[in-house]
């Protein structure tokens, strides 16, 4: 089994910045692609950002600009540092991750945390 643990979410004026963390730990032998989802009560889980092992990345158009995905592949952890914070970016983020166990080396799943509220106050 795998877990992530997201931190650094929290209240922040417009205009502020926050960076979040998650950490995956338990069977891993290689994490593929790691990323971050937002979603609102009611709504779909949207793309923001994904990394890929190699450090490829890819953003939501709307916040491109403004956050930074990275990654630290000895921790196994991915990143977002957002800046420039609007109240439109008030959601509930979530970690994913695509990893391969030891015990099954030919299958990737898909792993999530379990989701920390970011709100931007105007």
């Amino acid at each position: 089994q795998v877990q992530l643990v997201e931190s650094g979410g929290g209240l922040v004026q417009a205009g502020g910045s926050l960076r979040l963390s998650c950490a995956a730990s338990g069977s891993i032998f290689n994490i593929n692609r790691m990323g971050w989802y937002r979603q609102a009560p009611g709504k779909q889980r949207e793309l923001v950002a994904t990394i890929t092992s190699g450090g490829s990345t890819n953003y939501a158009e709307s916040v491109k600009g403004r956050f930074t995905i990275s990654r630290d592949n000895a921790k196994n952890t991915v990143y977002l540092q957002m800046n420039n914070l609007t109240p439109e970016d008030t959601f509930v983020y979530y970690c994913n991750a695509l990893v391969i166990s030891p015990q099954a080396m030919d299958v990737m799943r898909n792993y999530w945390g379990q989701g920390t509220q970011v709100t931007v106050s105007s």
